[in-house]
């Protein structure tokens, strides 16, 4: 019997479909926020489904009625967090872009949630700086420019209760993140997205993950994931 060693993004679409098929069937309101956020332009990087159905897992075990999102995009994954939550419940999401938090209002008005999500615009550090532990929320999901992540996750840990998780996706960058700076090669199979050891926003990612290795604040792990989007991961952390 031979065994395949190189997988491609229609395996991975493959194995999506069936895990899909089995545990996460279609839904409206998500179908419709990507629509509409197709519908007007924005960028086709939400959450898979399969992540999304994580984090509102990972909120409903916790618990959490305080959430932080960084990076809202259309509300994809913001609907996800807003389902996890108790009547009253809480989630923060952060945008930079007026026309992204405008689509993403509208889809989390049509999922039947706005009464649970507080989407505030503007750079996220500078939002962040302004919110204050006094309310300490449960979960922080970063999903926002890379370059920031340390800031991000910085701010994160101040803004957090002791137990809470902090999620940061997107830091495996299709392998890249592992090669030594020095390394100037691309990967070039057949997966999407070129990023190579020396972009600003891998460096970033290892920078905080090299922070983490000392910091006794925190305990953290990678996931990597292989689907139909990418090779890529999400950095999972919870705050001692």
């Amino acid at each position: 019997m031979s065994i395949r060693t190189h997988l491609t993004l229609d395996d991975f679409a493959k194995s999506d479909a069936y895990f899909n098929s089995m545990l996460n069937p279609q839904d409206p309101a998500l179908e419709a926020a990507l629509q509409n956020s197709r519908a007007n332009g924005l960028p086709e990087i939400a959450v898979s489904i399969t992540q999304g159905k994580f984090l509102k897992i990972t909120a409903q075990s916790i618990k959490a009625k305080r959430i932080l999102e960084v990076g809202t995009l259309a509300g994809y994954s913001s609907i996800w967090f807003a389902r996890a939550l108790p009547d009253d419940g809480k989630l923060i999401t952060l945008e930079l872009y007026d026309e992204y938090a405008k689509v993403a209002r509208e889809n989390l008005d049509h999922a039947g949630l706005s009464s649970k999500v507080d989407v505030k615009i503007g750079p996220a550090l500078d939002t962040l700086k302004t919110l204050t532990p006094d309310e300490p929320f449960d979960l922080v999901f970063i999903d926002a420019d890379w370059t920031n992540m340390p800031n991000y996750f910085k701010e994160a840990k101040r803004l957090t209760r002791k137990g809470a998780i902090i999620i940061c996706d997107n830091v495996n960058r299709n392998g890249q993140t592992a090669l030594q700076p020095e390394n100037n090669s691309t990967y070039t199979g057949q997966l999407p997205h070129h990023f190579s050891p020396t972009d600003e926003g891998v460096k970033a990612i290892r920078s905080l993950v090299e922070q983490l290795k000392d910091d006794k604040e925190v305990e953290a792990t990678v996931l990597g994931l292989a689907q139909a989007k990418s090779f890529d991961g999400m950095l999972y952390a919870i705050k001692l």
